[in-house]
């Protein structure tokens, strides 16, 4: 007789699938299976069934990139498609310092290694190099680096190891420490003869233009986060000889944790031209050009899904908008999220170029050398024709104004509540959901999670910001632009758009950016000021700029800033979007802004019942309150 087929792997309907087939038995036909020791046999056999169809499914699932969770089988899968995850990043700080010496040596070297201890948050970080540094003494003075060209340290521990050669085995070299930053992994290989270092071989991520003379290597994530070095086999890469000697050195670092130390205390070694110890006849004053920055975790498993076969597809070739997204990470793995438009996409369009937005970890903006250096890594896998332009970033931020009604009788302290809600808030504002190119803020989901955040909380009316900021170009005549990929909403005829406050040239007083709004869905710009011990407002000019409520766009016609109320030249300005689901569109970064947040507690008299009949209960609006200025 054949075995009823499954229809489902659950334990109970495995067990009523056995029982219906020992039931066809004619054997069993008046047998009572719950009532007997029988029933015992056919649990086990359906917790065997069951235990094993649930070891399938996993390693059926572990097989696929889509569908693996452990990170050891999506590194595997990503491997098979030549991707190597992103390893943990040091934290790089620039310092440089002098060394006072009373040595007859002409030169002095800085060992690899470590270098200094920074301090932050009551922890210390060890700060290394990955490679000596030498620098000439000059009246008894030994000098490491300098304002305008500092040296690079990163946060961590450097570690060398070696390994012998041995032909006969089926050897590998594995690196046995995990938390490695591989971008300071240095490898150098010389015969038992040979005097020096050796060699210095070069890390490859493919092999093209590669020969049999290549003295290369390559670098594969296995087990525990740990890396194996390999190898040209004598066709793609120079091949090992018996006896040779490898020795690589790394640093092992603490990734997102080191970020931060900006007062270091020097604990290096340096020798002089002739290897002797050098003794410092003076203190040592670390001066620090930036503090240690850049630091971040290993590749996440989710990450490594998006971008493995998206490198892959672009065959190292830069030609699609997502080839670029999948080289950049790779070429820079400092960076959190990338954004790529066609200059075909453009208004007007720019034939011919392709422009990136790229925001950095653990920073808002790259730096001008971290700039070129991608530009340079770019033009090798670019088209001919094609040129890749690096923007500044550009930030959507949101901003939320919450009122939060609670029973007063189920909480004691209200700013324990108010904490409770912010902690809750600053959770969401670090989740996936936001904090990217494409991001999308989600409404309902932050009205849930206020809801869930204590017992007490009745309801919440919670009111959304969209902001830019505006970098003035201080008393110089200027026209902006800014753009918020939302629609704005009309609350009323005018007052939709607000800022903090500037001074413009032939004004004393501080103004403001208010609008006018016409039928069509566009608008008018107008800067305005208050009037002194009023509530009423002046028209400086009416007609300071256009503004276009559908596409969420602001014009601002030349003017000349003389100053800002806020530091740093910013302008801040403010929007109510006509859907309170705000998405970061194009080569907008969306994230949300914690520290501007607003949580006024009121409470709910009627829950508490001091108020049953909600006599004096206090309502609030939904939107707008028409204020002209928030700041």
């Amino acid at each position: 007789m054949p075995f009823t087929k499954f229809t489902s792997l659950d334990f109970d309907q495995i067990k009523t699938t056995i029982k219906d087939y020992i039931r066809s038995s004619s054997n069993f036909t008046d047998f009572d299976f719950e009532g007997s020791n029988f029933s015992i046999l056919i649990d086990t056999l359906a917790y065997n069934t069951y235990i094993t169809a649930f070891n399938t499914n996993m390693v059926a699932n572990e097989s696929f990139l889509d569908s693996a969770t452990i990170r050891e089988n999506v590194v595997s899968l990503a491997r098979n498609i030549g991707y190597v995850p992103q390893s943990r990043n040091s934290a790089k700080a620039l310092i440089y310092f002098s060394i006072p010496t009373s040595s007859t040596s002409t030169t002095l070297t800085l060992q690899e290694g470590l270098v200094c201890v920074g301090n932050t948050n009551d922890s210390s970080y060890i700060f290394s190099i990955p490679e000596k540094i030498t620098t000439t003494i000059v009246n008894g003075i030994a000098t490491f680096g300098s304002i305008s060209n500092p040296i690079e340290v990163y946060q961590g521990t450097f570690l060398k190891k070696e390994f012998a050669v041995n032909g006969s085995l089926d050897q590998r070299f594995i690196l046995d420490n995990s938390f490695i930053d591989s971008s300071t992994i240095l490898i150098r290989v010389k015969g038992i003869s040979d005097s020096g270092e050796g060699i210095r071989y070069t890390k490859i991520d493919n092999i093209l233009n590669i020969t049999n003379l290549s003295e290369t290597y390559l670098i594969q994530e296995i087990r525990d986060e740990k890396y194996e070095l390999l190898f040209g086999d004598g066709i793609f890469g120079k091949k090992l000889q018996n006896g040779q000697i490898i020795t690589a050195t790394y640093i092992i670092t603490d990734g997102i944790d080191g970020n931060g130390p900006s007062i270091f205390d020097y604990s290096g070694t340096v020798r002089g031209s002739v290897g002797e110890l050098i003794i410092p006849t003076g203190s040592i004053i670390i001066n620090t050009v930036r503090n240690a920055q850049g630091g971040s975790d290993i590749e996440r498993i989710d990450s490594v899904k998006y971008f493995a076969p998206r490198l892959y597809s672009s065959q190292y070739r830069a030609v699609t908008s997502k080839d670029y997204e999948a080289i950049v990470s790779k070429v820079y793995p400092d960076a959190e999220s990338t954004s790529v438009v066609g200059g075909d996409e453009l208004v007007p369009p720019q034939y011919g170029k392709v422009l990136i937005s790229i925001k950095p970890k653990n920073a808002e903006f790259i730096s001008d050398f971290d700039k070129e250096f991608i530009l340079n890594k770019l033009s090798q896998y670019s088209v001919i024709g094609i040129k890749p332009i690096i923007v500044d970033l550009k930030i959507l931020y949101v901003e939320l104004d919450i009122n939060i009604y609670y029973d007063s009788s189920k909480v004691t302290n209200s700013d324990n509540l108010r904490s409770s809600v912010f902690n809750v808030i600053n959770s969401y504002s670090k989740s996936i959901d936001i904090n990217k190119f494409g991001g999308r803020f989600k409404y309902s989901k932050i009205l849930q999670l206020i809801d869930n955040s204590d017992i007490s909380i009745t309801s919440n009316i919670t009111k959304v910001i969209m902001r830019r900021n505006l970098n003035a170009q201080i008393n110089k005549f200027a026209h902006y632009e800014l753009c918020f990929g939302n629609k704005f909403y009309l609350y009323k005829s005018e007052n939709n758009i607000k800022s903090s406050g500037f001074t413009i040239f032939g004004e004393p007083n501080v103004c403001f950016l208010s609008d006018t709004s016409n039928e069509d869905g566009t608008g008018v710009i107008s800067i305005i000021t208050l009037v002194e011990f009023t509530n009423k407002y002046r028209i400086v000019n009416n007609k300071a700029g256009a503004i276009n409520y559908t596409t969420g766009e602001i014009i601002i016609s030349p003017i000349k800033i003389t100053s800002t109320s806020l530091p740093n030249n910013i302008i801040h300005v403010q929007a109510y979007p006509d859907s309170n689901d705000v998405i970061g569109l194009t080569d907008l970064y969306l994230t949300l802004d914690v520290e501007n947040i607003k949580i006024n507690m009121i409470k709910d008299t009627i829950s508490s019942g001091e108020k049953i009949s909600g006599i004096g209960f206090k309502v609030t609006s939904s939107y707008s309150n028409g204020e002209i200025v928030r700041k």
